[in-house]
């Protein structure tokens, strides 16, 4: 325990304030139950009104184990067919079902996952139904999403008495800017975060646990795991040994709690509970911060694709990682890079240490000794223009050619097509896209992309 006396009274004065803001009051939570129980007794109604008796509604995640911050009005609704249903009924008739049981909504999408469920909006209520499989154990998961019950059941048998622990240690996440397990935010999930207060009792023992945390660290509460994993965080699931539960959370995410953990063990304070977004950045801030940084700033923007975060977010990563290969193969260094997608459009964001290279540039062979490459790699470029002869360094043939792109714009625009781009991304980019560069970021009309400039350049 890191705390003096004072430390540890000031602690429990800001656990209590932040309890007091954060969970739900009996009346919110009654609200949370009777609309899940309305939604539930729909599905079964609207089920049993095409002669599927055996098909049900089932509440599951946060709302269902009592682990739901307040003012976040979440329901996972799962519509349970029987284990024997064939995959394509379960997909049609399931999505069918969740487009009846939502036809009232103020709002609706059908979104994919492994299978389509829909997404809706009652009032100030999102609710996911979503069709699954009612399997006998975990062990038998015909899909992703029906292993979701036996977390159900894992989480209910052992959280009782610790849901404030949970609401604490999901805050406090929220404030470090690392809760979240979409492929966006690279985070922690709420069931991780209940699996590390059932592993370590409270959210004071986590914190204090993170202290010591290294890359690699294996927590398997049951002691069943059969995999090996290479992930900063594993977390072996309690239904599944060869599953990691932490296996969205990245690096950075990873040391991003550790080092929110120190501070408030070192200086506990409110504020680290409190996540507040960034303001967008000005035109006066973006040249200042501009001028002084002295790199230049490229952006390839193109028409975001109609796909769920989940499906955006890997192909625009995928992107970005192909093109800053192709910029360092090149010689052009990339000093940051990130991915934003907003309503319309979607871009890849380039720091530039160096924006402009020599015509010439060294062309390296195969070692001298190598008699039949060498003498290929020699006799190509006998005749060189002018730029050099053949020279040796470091035992290799060498020569001095011309550069074929001396900036990364023509670059890019030579050469985009052949990165990797995903299935998605990879459509809109065809359809055409355009490099923006330095103050031509700013014509970009978007709030959300001036926010995730001030973020970029860390602000």
């Amino acid at each position: 325990m890191k705390f003096h006396l004072n430390d540890t009274m000031n602690a429990n004065n800001i656990i209590n304030e932040v309890l007091g803001k954060i969970k739900p009051v009996p009346a919110e939570q009654q609200r949370m139950q009777e609309v899940a129980d309305r939604i539930i007794s729909l599905v079964n109604r609207t089920a049993a009104g095409t002669g599927l008796a055996d098909v049900s509604g089932m509440l599951v995640g946060s709302a269902a184990r009592g682990t739901w911050i307040s003012n976040e009005h979440d329901l996972d609704i799962f519509i349970s067919f029987p284990e024997d249903t064939p995959e394509q009924d379960l997909k049609t008739v399931g999505l069918n079902i969740a487009r009846q049981v939502a036809a009232d909504a103020d709002n609706r999408e059908e979104r994919y996952a492994e299978h389509p469920y829909v997404h809706a909006v009652f009032g100030d209520f999102e609710v996911d139904l979503v069709p699954c499989f009612r399997v006998g154990s975990a062990a038998q998961i015909k899909s992703a999403v029906d292993r979701t019950p036996f977390h159900n059941l894992f989480i209910l048998d052992r959280i009782e008495g610790l849901e404030d622990e949970v609401l604490l240690l999901k805050q406090f996440m929220k404030g470090a800017g690392v809760y979240g397990s979409d492929l966006r935010t690279g985070g922690f999930s709420g069931y991780l975060a209940e699996l590390l207060i059932i592993h370590y009792g409270s959210f004071m023992e986590v914190l204090q646990a993170a202290d010591g945390w290294k890359s690699g660290i294996i927590i398997d509460i049951i002691e069943h795991g059969n995999k090996q994993h290479n992930d900063p965080l594993v977390v072996v699931d309690p239904t599944d040994p060869a599953r990691n539960v932490a296996a969205a959370l990245t690096l950075d995410r990873f040391a991003g709690f550790i080092d929110r953990a120190r501070q408030y063990l070192d200086s506990p304070a409110i504020e680290q509970f409190l996540h507040n977004p960034a303001a967008p950045l000005s035109d006066t801030e973006f040249k200042n911060i501009t001028a002084r940084r002295g790199t230049d700033l490229l952006a390839v923007v193109f028409d975001k694709p109609d796909v769920v975060d989940d499906v955006l977010y890997p192909q625009l990563f995928m992107l970005h990682n192909s093109i800053t290969d192709l910029l360092s193969r090149n010689g052009f260094t990339v000093l940051n890079g990130d991915v934003w997608a907003g309503d319309g459009e979607a871009a890849v964001m380039l720091e530039m240490e160096v924006s402009c290279l020599p015509p010439v540039k060294k062309h390296t062979g195969p070692p001298v000794w190598e008699r039949s490459h060498a003498g290929n790699f020699k006799q190509k470029y006998l005749q060189n223009k002018g730029l050099s002869k053949v020279y040796i360094e470091n035992g290799r043939y060498v020569v001095d050619v011309l550069r074929p792109y001396t900036g990364p714009v023509e670059l890019i625009k030579s050469e985009l097509l052949n990165c990797r781009l995903g299935k998605h991304v990879g459509a809109c980019i065809r359809t055409g896209f355009e490099i923006r560069k330095d103050e031509g970021l700013q014509e970009i009309d978007s709030a959300d992309f001036r926010i995730f400039l001030k973020e970029f350049f860390k602000l």
